[in-house]
């Protein structure tokens, strides 16, 4: 077959390149008791929109770090036992939480269902942006610039695990079944919330986005949702004398750094083609998850639809 990437026993073993910076774990244990000592106030309004017999519609709305109003819609099962499973659905890169009737397969199969907007993108989420440098397009990019701490992605990560936080402490929901799902941003924010919400307990990564940010730049893929990358260098550090120094501080908002936290057990899918979100960057991250996991490979598949993987997924967190 053609290869766009290592062929795939290197793939199995690759333990990717970008930096790990020194104060990695404290980072995000510092990360994580701010966004546990936040008040969200949550708010859920009844929305409308579409009406089922099997569901209420709410409009989530609660208080990220940084003070940002993050929105999800929330759906719960009308006639559900308690208490029931849950889901967090994390969308692709700039897009939003997606229609509300694309939730209902998981709603009448007895969840409760909270689909994330991500902030500053395509959603009803607030950002409040607040840091030196590039704000135009590149989230990845925005506070690199800044103090680590500043990261728009640390905020972003932060925001999955505390939407599955909030899923948990729902009176309906038995937190020990609790799962999350995404695609893309949404397969890296899947990852994210697994290994910042340790009490989630399967996570269904597709071709999961934010790893091994070095790789990328080597592989000359930094196009596409990694274009950033590249204007980053050319407008900030055209000679690259601080690359090192950018690799290693993006390597606090790469999976594959987060991914030994998670403890959740995983399905995550993989195309071998895929130009977008190069195949060893996601096993950069995969390889490095210590929970049980499998991984289901797309030889000829690009960065697109997985024939059978929803199914397979469903499956999958049908069993929590």
């Amino acid at each position: 077959m053609p290869l766009l990437d290592f062929p795939l026993e290197k793939l199995k073993t690759y333990k990717g390149i970008n930096p790990r910076p020194k104060d990695f774990d404290a980072y995000w244990d510092r990360a994580v008791r701010e966004m546990r000592a936040l008040n969200p106030r949550l708010e859920l309004k009844p929305n409308k929109t579409v009406k089922v017999p099997y569901a209420d519609c709410f409009d989530m709305y609660w208080t990220g770090v940084g003070g940002a109003r993050i929105h999800a819609k929330l759906l719960r099962p009308k006639h559900a036992p308690k208490p029931h499973p849950g889901l967090c659905i994390f969308h692709g890169y700039s897009n939003n939480s997606g229609d509300w009737s694309d939730k209902f397969g998981y709603v009448a199969a007895g969840f409760t269902v909270a689909a994330m907007d991500v902030r500053g993108q395509g959603g009803l989420s607030e950002d409040k942006g607040g840091v030196i440098g590039n704000t135009l397009n590149g989230h990845i990019i925005r506070g690199l610039d800044d103090a680590p701490e500043k990261l728009l992605f640390r905020q972003i990560f932060l925001d999955a695990a505390q939407m599955a936080r909030i899923v948990m402490g729902m009176p309906e929901v038995d937190p020990k079944r609790v799962g999350a799902i995404g695609a893309s941003q949404g397969g890296g924010l899947t990852l994210a919330c697994a290994a910042l919400e340790s009490g989630l307990r399967r996570a269904a990564p597709i071709y999961p986005f934010l790893c091994d940010y070095q790789r990328v730049w080597e592989m000359d893929q930094a196009k596409n949702a990694y274009d950033e990358l590249q204007q980053y260098f050319r407008r900030f550090d055209p000679t690259h004398a601080r690359e090192k120094e950018v690799f290693t501080r993006l390597g606090y908002i790469d999976n594959q750094h987060l991914a030994p936290r998670i403890k959740a057990e995983v399905l995550m899918a993989v195309g071998l083609m895929d130009d977008i979100c190069p195949p060893s960057t996601q096993f950069a991250a995969y390889n490095k998850i210590r929970s049980k996991k499998q991984m289901v490979i797309f030889p000829d598949f690009r960065h697109e639809h997985l024939p059978e993987f929803n199914d397979r997924s469903f499956n999958f967190l049908m069993g929590m």
